[in-house]
């Protein structure tokens, strides 16, 4: 059975997150379930992974991998970004800038579910190769 790992990276500041961080953990989830439902028919097992990070890691943080590659570079026309987070500022103490994807002009601070899922069918498809 092939395995495809899904690394959830976020901020996590004694058992806090950011707001965007925590909506995107919920995006997380629901394409998990999502992929686990549809990829074990076809022989893959999926394994969700949440990495916690510290202040010092802000860059990393709101990121998602799969098998180690980023969703953005598996999706045409996707590139990270950051804003302002005021929800990371109110826990980290300072104005933060906190990552983001943007895809075809439109920047998100939660990264959507559709984009997790499209990202790991792109994946399967090129191990199928």
């Amino acid at each position: 059975m092939k395995r495809l790992e899904i690394e959830w990276r976020h901020l996590d500041d004694g058992g806090k997150t950011c707001d965007r961080c925590a909506d995107t953990g919920e995006m997380v989830r629901a394409a998990y379930a999502d992929l686990a439902k549809a990829l074990e028919p076809k022989g893959w097992q999926v394994a969700l992974t949440e990495t916690l990070l510290t202040g010092q890691d802000i860059p990393e943080s709101n990121r998602i991998y799969l098998n180690g590659i980023a969703i953005e570079d598996l999706l045409p026309g996707t590139c990270k970004s950051q804003n302002c987070c005021d929800s990371c500022g109110e826990i980290l103490g300072a104005p933060t800038l906190c990552r983001t994807l943007e895809r075809d002009g439109q920047i998100f601070e939660t990264i959507p579910a559709a984009m997790i899922v499209e990202a790991a069918h792109r994946f399967v498809e090129t191990q199928a190769k």
